[in-house]
């Protein structure tokens, strides 16, 4: 695993794509039990190399309802984005995840992770990338259908503060989806919460 870490650090599979140049952010532990699949990391990250170091990481940890300290735990929890570097600015918003990230790196980096019971699937291009023919037209219906994914998925939409329009307008999310989330990542880190 750390072979396979370090070398996905130094990756420049897509550099020449990359207005801030390659910065790989990954953090996995062969006992990591929760895998988190994001999209790409932002300005923020790409400047600290810390994933989900800013407000949509902040937002994220009180949807698990756990501490900084339990999220940055990496036998807790692994976080793989889908693309793992930063991948530039688009019209309304970032551009999407590099494509080459995950089919070079996943399928390694899960051959490593022997003890993992949940993976959470944050957004469209993580939930179309791993449940591809059962993700369903529209993340709002892919996340509104949850339970049919678990035991071993569970997707969720991104927790960036850009999202707020979505988080209102979908109101049974945080009735139906974050309990069922918040007690699985209890249950499986065994968390006294």
């Amino acid at each position: 695993m750390e072979d396979l870490l370090h070398n996905i650090r130094q990756c420049t599979i897509c550099k020449e794509h990359l207005i801030l140049g390659p910065r790989p952010v990954v953090s996995a532990h062969p006992n990591s039990k929760i895998v988190i699949i994001g999209q790409a990391p932002g300005t923020k990250v790409h400047a600290s190399g810390v994933p989900w170091d800013d407000a949509s990481g902040k937002q994220l940890r009180k949807w698990l309802n756990v501490t900084d300290e339990d999220f940055y735990d990496e036998e807790k929890f692994a976080i793989i984005p889908m693309g793992f570097c930063y991948p530039g600015k688009g019209k309304t918003g970032d551009l999407p995840p590099r494509p080459e990230c995950a089919p070079q790196w996943h399928k390694p980096l899960f051959d490593e992770l022997k003890n993992v019971e949940l993976v959470i699937l944050i957004g469209m291009y993580a939930q179309k990338y791993y449940l591809q023919k059962e993700a369903k037209k529209t993340l709002t219906e892919t996340v509104a259908n949850f339970q049919e994914y678990l035991p071993k998925h569970l997707p969720l939409p991104h927790p960036s503060p850009r999202n707020r329009f979505w988080l209102t307008k979908n109101p049974w999310f945080y009735k139906e989806v974050l309990p069922v989330l918040s007690q699985k990542v209890k249950s499986i880190l065994k968390l006294n919460k």
